[in-house]
């Protein structure tokens, strides 16, 4: 709250400077208010009212977050937005599944490791979801060379192969980086050559900040971020919460029927 009573002030000073002349008209003479009077009088009247604040507070709030949702919705509900059809991801599960599901994830993400289960049975229990993996690296420089090599992997893995390199990865314990990347590459029968010659490409960049404005547009700033049946889920909610944000919007085209 204390942080938007600047801008209510402001606000209330900019509707008294235009309201001056009219209330100066209703007494007789026009008369000129001096921004000293203006003040006194909204003052006095937050004083008398202070109750005015907290109810501006709370529609200012409901105006930000609709405007939010709204901002939210423009990106959601595109199917030929980026955060669906981005060449820089990779896609599991059923690419032509009639539910997309989006994970923003983070190698080195302790609860992408604790929610890594929840989207493996998602994957093995729905033959009609369509999976989109996000790689947001954005809590260590080994994160973002983790991200590199998984990057470099798409270039020649099919999403079955990518997919175990991605189960493999995540799902280990300890400090994530390129050569924990590079291993785990090399076990799913990469071409490290080809790799390391894909990885001098660029190209990497480019895919880290398009994933990392989708998700300020979204108002993801942390990972695990889902984004299913349109809904922005934060945090490691488990199987239960993720399926029944599914399941609602095959009924009725809501995360919440």
């Amino acid at each position: 709250m204390a942080s938007l009573l600047p801008r209510l002030a402001a606000a209330s000073l900019a509707l008294a400077l235009l309201a001056a002349p009219a209330l100066a008209q209703q007494g007789g003479p026009a008369k000129a208010f001096t921004r000293e009077e203006i003040e006194a009088i909204i003052r006095e009247y937050i004083v008398k009212n202070p109750e005015i604040l907290q109810e501006a507070a709370v529609e200012l709030e409901r105006r930000q977050a609709e405007a939010q949702a709204a901002s939210i919705r423009q990106v959601t509900a595109d199917p030929k937005s980026p955060l669906y059809s981005s060449p820089h991801d990779m896609v599991v599960g059923n690419p032509n599944g009639d539910v997309t599901l989006v994970e923003f994830f983070d190698y080195n993400c302790g609860f992408c490791k604790r929610g890594l289960n929840d989207i493996r049975q998602l994957v093995e229990t729905d033959k009609n979801l369509r999976v989109i993996l996000k790689d947001l690296p954005i809590l260590t420089e080994g994160s973002k060379e983790a991200a590199a090599i998984a990057y470099a992997l798409k270039k020649q893995a099919t999403p079955e192969t990518y997919w175990k390199f991605h189960l493999a990865l995540m799902g280990q314990q300890g400090r994530i980086g390129r050569a924990e990347a590079l291993g785990v590459a090399k076990d799913v029968g990469a071409d490290m050559k080809r790799l390391e010659a894909d990885l001098a490409k660029p190209g990497f960049e480019d895919a880290v900040e398009e994933t990392k404005m989708i998700a300020g547009a979204l108002g993801i700033n942390g990972t695990p971020s889902y984004v299913v049946a349109e809904d922005i889920v934060v945090g490691a909610r488990g199987y239960e919460a993720l399926a029944t944000r599914i399941a609602n919007y095959r009924k009725c085209r809501r995360a919440d029927c």
